[in-house]
């Protein structure tokens, strides 16, 4: 999406989500619990779009809520904003049905943004349209406008691609909040804390354990930690002497016990039902867990696939990283060509449109047998795959929101 709008029809759209919200805030009690992980250093925040599941969760040591597609998807199609979708066509009736479509995506995350932000009173990251993951403009264009529409609790989330990257720098120049999301490694947020100095960047440690345990590589013990903690350590050094260091969320976590096997992190972000199994299992004895080296379960069949990306940087990375920060590309492809120049072509690989429609069936964990020959000629890694596959289940989730905004608008 190239073409912007004119302002007269953006301050429409910002009025009309800002008009009318009644949410109650919630009167958030304390928990010696979740205290005691706060004294370590972590920041707590919830990972749910369901405003009855972080009513029962909530606490008042927790500082956000952080949706995606697929948790905004969720709460659109239990019907509750078809009224709203309904009445959003009268402003947006005059674009091309494509557009309309995204105008009125965007217009539900913001409102349902603000709504979790009007309830609980603490920042709520809100994510673009998958459509604009490649696109540099769309992603200034409305991050912007997610900032102007609420610019002391939104942090909007831009995925981990080479224009996100630049998309994403450009909004940070301009003071907008970014929680840069879709990371899956140490190196791979080594390019994002020296490129974009977000605010926010994020490992997504469950789907590396998965990948290994459901592709028979090991039994998935340990490699998300080790993601973790060794990103951790890089992003703390390349940003502490930023205006504002970048902080390090272990996203999204997939069980009570990495509560306490990664306190410390600066940022967790739980899913509700970890969050009460934490709570209602664990002694609250947290210790830093920052010094930690865990050790992976892997097995032989992992020889070959370099699972030891997801958490070494070598010099060439770190190098290419500060390079691109020293004299930032402007254009994707420009990004692309200097990472290839450089020899580290598996950040960013050449795909085919066939293996990007591999990459969609395999869903959110990509089938290594697929891909292992490539990624033992260095081709590709399982952090890139990983990405992939997550921008690719994001999508389709999206494209079953908008099937739901096409439906009502077509029928009203």
């Amino acid at each position: 999406m190239k073409k912007l709008m004119d302002n007269s029809l953006t301050e429409k759209i910002k009025s009309f989500i800002l008009d009318g919200l009644d949410e109650q805030p919630v009167a958030a009690k304390p928990s010696p619990f979740w205290q005691k992980l706060r004294e370590v250093g972590t920041e707590l925040w919830l990972d749910t779009g369901d405003m009855d599941e972080a009513e029962k969760n909530w606490s008042a040591e927790m500082t956000a809520l952080t949706t995606n597609n697929t948790l905004v998807n969720k709460e659109i199609q239990k019907g509750i904003y078809d009224d709203f979708i309904a009445e959003a066509k009268g402003l947006v009736k005059d674009l091309p049905l494509r557009q309309q479509i995204m105008e009125i995506a965007f217009i539900l995350n913001a409102r349902h943004g603000l709504r979790l932000a009007k309830k609980f009173g603490g920042f709520v990251s809100v994510e673009l349209h998958t459509d604009t993951a490649h696109d540099i403009p769309a992603i200034v264009d409305y991050g912007q406008r997610y900032f102007q529409i609420c610019p002391d609790q939104f942090i909007v989330k831009v995925p981990y691609t080479a224009a996100g990257l630049l998309g994403a720098r450009k909004l940070r120049e301009k003071s907008v909040k970014i929680n840069f999301t879709l990371e899956f490694s140490a190196r791979q947020n080594v390019l994002v804390a020296a490129i974009t100095k977000p605010n926010y960047q994020n490992v997504f440690l469950g789907r590396i354990g998965a990948y290994i345990s459901d592709n028979g590589l090991g039994d998935g013990s340990g490699a998300g930690e080790r993601a973790v903690l060794a990103s951790q350590k890089w992003v703390t050094e390349l940003t502490k002497n930023n205006p504002v260091p970048t902080r390090l969320i272990a996203a999204s976590l997939r069980n009570y016990g990495q509560l306490e096997d990664l306190a410390g992190v600066d940022v967790f972000t739980m899913p509700t039902n970890v969050a009460a199994e934490g709570k209602a299992k664990l002694s609250g004895n947290f210790r830093s867990r920052l010094l930690e080296v865990y050790p992976v379960g892997l097995n032989e069949r992992a020889e070959g696939c370099f699972p030891e990306k997801l958490w070494e940087v070598t010099d060439k990375e770190m190098e290419l990283a500060k390079s691109l920060d020293r004299n930032c590309p402007e254009s994707e492809e420009e990004l692309i060509q200097r990472v290839w120049e450089n020899g580290c072509r598996d950040l960013f690989p050449r795909l085919s449109a066939a293996d990007m429609r591999h990459i969609s069936e395999d869903g959110k964990i990509p089938k290594h047998e697929r891909w292992a020959e490539r990624i033992k000629n260095g081709e590709l890694a399982i952090d890139t795959l990983l990405n992939l596959a997550g921008l690719a289940s994001f999508a389709s989730d999206q494209a079953q929101l908008d099937e739901r905004i096409r439906q009502i608008i077509l029928s009203k």
